[in-house]
């Protein structure tokens, strides 16, 4: 089964460690398209500083009154058991995550077929994955990566479709997700890329290079 047929959900978090998550944004893909959206805001666990505002627009009356985002564990959990992660720059996105719930339930490895694992990852993690097939990007920010990609309209687009109004640009946690997705979904284009296996886009996704290691060893038994 080509990777573009597994299910992925592709999450953004806006928030930082201060604040805990005060957004969030999932798309999942299958197919090759978008079959599946959710967003909503969160009420922080700590200050949203006037910094992290001009970041995300995100001010703290706009969140007071929102469930918490460990009120979701359930949504999480079996987004997890369905599909793996992506995220871009996953780390921060499992950092954020695992403040909220250490581990999910035991769901499916995904880059080792057969086997099981308490843990939201292995992730896919888009800018890992652009580093390295397209080295000669000067850079890695999401914005940047969609621009020279050429899928600016096709983003917009999706934002209107998915966005609640006045969430529809970067730093907003749906538009930033569909991004990140829009740049899987490319990859799954391109005949270089879309014959690799789940496994092996995983496997080039982390920075361990034992896990790294033991995903590709994985695939020659």
């Amino acid at each position: 089964m080509s990777w573009t047929e597994q299910t992925i959900f592709f999450l953004d978090f806006e928030g930082s460690r201060g604040s805990g998550v005060v957004e969030y944004g999932m798309v999942g893909l299958r197919g090759g398209r978008v079959v599946e959206t959710k967003t909503r805001l969160c009420r922080p666990t700590g200050l949203i500083r006037p910094e992290d505002t001009a970041v995300h627009g995100l001010r703290p009356e706009m969140t007071a009154e929102s469930p918490l985002l460990a009120e979701d564990w359930d949504s999480f959990a079996g987004w997890r058991e369905r599909g793996p992660f992506a995220a871009h720059y996953a780390g921060v996105e499992n950092s954020l995550l695992k403040a909220v719930w250490p581990y999910p339930r035991s769901s499916p490895h995904f880059g080792k077929p057969g086997e099981r694992v308490v843990d939201w990852g292995p992730w896919l993690d888009s800018a890992r994955l652009y580093a390295q097939f397209f080295p000669h990007h000067t850079s890695g920010n999401l914005k940047s990566l969609i621009v020279a990609s050429g899928l600016q309209a096709e983003l917009d687009a999706l934002a209107l479709a998915h966005c609640p109004a006045g969430r529809r640009g970067f730093h907003a946690a749906l538009y930033d997700a569909l991004a990140g997705a829009l740049l899987l979904l490319a990859l799954g284009r391109d005949p270089r890329f879309a014959p690799l296996s789940l496994a092996r886009l995983l496997a080039l996704s982390t920075l361990d290079p034992g896990k790294r290691e033991d995903m590709l060893q994985s695939r020659l038994w």
